[in-house]
């Protein structure tokens, strides 16, 4: 039976030390991801708050850029109606000048036509009236051409004198061609205008199309930037968070493996001396005089039926309360069973209990075997057997 209990302890002793030889790889392993982790995470912490800051300087700068393109953009829409309105003012001032100018043109050349032809019955038409018109109005006629003029269409004078129709053509011819010239300048003017205006509605529109594209374009980034912003600060929450928790758990970890360190020192202590108990035992109850004790004790020795049921009985009481005294300090199952065995009425232990009265009594007798190496032993044994506890629950924090 203790061969076989230090066979248990040694396979016991091999399981433990296989679960902490893991254990301890735990730690080395552990110990080095989690600072391989956390040296990782100290460098990207700064990392990721720069491209933050440098995120957020961008977002101000499209923001205010867009700003601009805005006000930029409505500026040009604005210049362009303007521009527009403008234009369309000019360009019905001209039409209404082209047009009056063309009349008298029209008017003057018919007047000359006629008056070169000869005069009969010029005066009385509707092209002398226009005539009339056309000098009243030209502010760059002279005043004694224009009284020339309107008394060779009237057919009166004031003073008697009556210009010839030669003279009163040619200042027609000379009032004509300075209204054409002036209808020529205004034309150009105008020609000038349109093309000032349609290069300016061009400038514009590229102007405003290129802003439009711009503001498209910036906004799409700073939308981007704003999601990407969100993101870096979510990631910088949780790698600081991670950081932490990491820092935490490696000091949690390096205080819990020096710990079962302790422990484990403490636990190869303990199962080397129940070794050297158990060895030590095997010796004694191998030497011969324990054999010739055990020999004694065999059955057949004499001992009255009364003595050994009182010894049965006092035995069997004292082993009993040997055994839970020893469960308030061990849980061994061990202890349990025996404790059940020996408290239970159903099962007869008298023939055992009667050897071990004959061994004590034969003990007594000799008690010059009873050397002081053996009782050490014994008492290591006991001591032993009823103070371990496995590996696993040992190691459980």
């Amino acid at each position: 039976m203790l061969q076989s209990m230090v066979a248990k302890v040694e396979a016991e002793g091999e399981k433990e030390e296989k679960l902490y030889a893991k254990f301890q790889c735990y730690c080395k392993t552990g110990g080095g991801d989690l600072g391989t982790s956390i040296a990782a995470a100290e460098t990207k912490v700064p990392e990721v708050s720069s491209a933050i800051s440098e995120g957020e300087a961008k977002q101000v700068q499209l923001k205010e850029d867009l700003k601009n393109h805005q006000t930029d953009r409505a500026a040009a829409k604005e210049a362009r109606a303007a521009a527009t309105a403008i234009r369309e003012k000019e360009a019905a001032t001209y039409a209404k000048y082209k047009s009056d100018q063309d009349a008298d043109i029209a008017a003057m050349g018919k007047a000359i036509t006629a008056i070169e032809k000869g005069m009969a019955g010029f005066l009385q038409t509707s092209a002398a009236d226009a005539v009339k018109k056309v000098v009243l109005s030209k502010k760059d006629i002279s005043p004694m051409d224009r009284q020339d003029i309107l008394a060779f269409l009237s057919g009166t004078s004031s003073d008697g004198y009556a210009p010839a129709s030669d003279q009163i053509a040619g200042l027609l011819k000379q009032l004509k061609e300075r209204t054409e010239k002036d209808l020529a300048d205004a034309t150009a003017e105008e020609t000038q205008a349109i093309k000032d205006y349609e290069g300016l509605m061009a400038a514009k529109k590229k102007e405003s199309d290129t802003l439009t594209a711009a503001i498209e374009s910036k906004t799409v980034r700073s939308g981007e930037l704003a999601v990407k912003i969100v993101q870096m600060k979510d990631d910088l929450g949780d790698t600081q968070k991670a950081l932490l928790d990491d820092k935490k758990f490696l000091a949690d970890l390096e205080k819990n493996c020096d710990a079962k360190a302790k422990m484990w020192d403490e636990i190869k202590k303990t199962r080397a001396e129940e070794l050297v108990a158990l060895a030590e035992t095997i010796k004694v109850l191998n030497d011969d005089d324990a054999l010739d004790l055990f020999k004694k004790t065999l059955p057949g020795a004499s001992a009255s039926l009364v003595q050994l049921k009182v010894s049965t009985k006092s035995m069997r009481e004292s082993a009993l309360k040997i055994v839970r005294d020893a469960q308030k300090t061990s849980h061994r199952p061990e202890l349990d069973f025996l404790s059940l065995a020996i408290g239970s009425k159903k099962v007869s232990f008298d023939k055992v209990l009667a050897m071990i009265d004959e061994m004590v009594n034969v003990l007594i007798r000799n008690r010059s075997l009873m050397t002081t190496r053996r009782n050490t032993a014994l008492f290591s044994l006991i001591k032993a057997t009823t103070r371990r506890k496995p590996w696993s629950e040992r190691l459980q924090t």
